[in-house]
């Protein structure tokens, strides 16, 4: 008898895997600029389900690509933690999408750097992919209807005013 738990995470698996390969599959016809719309993702979290971008309409969503070997990265979690603190109960969903090939990379710098917001897993790099990711940490800003209305090369401590304000009108206007 197959074990319940191995088979909802091969259908979680296969889920994600379909996803990812409609989002490669449609890369070219996402443009990534400002005022599009957000390229979908439906990939694997921690805790074995599945975070998708398409269940977060209706929400301000902070899409985060990082790496464990990303040196900004380890300023980026905490700010990105107190984002959460301060405007997920108005509507902020957080998703850092960890791009490393080894998960126990992405472990290790987690334990070092907790998350309090989503953190799904895509090895495979489809999803930076379909998003054009230049580098890491590169962040998207997308709007309750789902289109990016800012976007973030690198983490500069002297952009996250800017980005909380850009947050905080975007809830307001939800």
């Amino acid at each position: 008898m197959p074990n319940p738990a191995r088979l909802r995470q091969r259908r979680l698996a296969a889920l994600a895997a379909v996803c990812l390969a409609a989002a490669v599959l449609t890369t070219d016809a996402w443009a990534i600029d400002i005022g599009a719309p957000a390229p979908p993702f439906a990939l694997p979290t921690a805790d074995g389900s599945i975070v998708a971008l398409e269940a977060l309409r209706g929400r301000v969503v902070y899409v985060d690509f990082w790496a464990s070997w990303c040196a900004p990265c380890r300023r980026s979690f905490p700010w990105m933690n107190a984002l959460q603190q301060r405007f997920g109960s108005r509507g902020l969903a957080i998703v850092a999408i960890n791009v490393d090939k080894r998960r126990p990379d992405a472990d290790r710098f987690l334990r070092q750097f907790p998350a309090t917001f989503t953190v799904g897993f895509d090895p495979a790099g489809a999803t930076p992919a379909a998003y054009a990711v230049p580098g890491m940490p590169t962040s998207y800003l997308v709007d309750a209807r789902g289109h990016v209305v800012e976007i973030e090369q690198g983490f500069l401590d002297a952009r996250r005013a800017a980005i909380e304000a850009r947050i905080e009108a975007l809830l307001g206007a939800r």
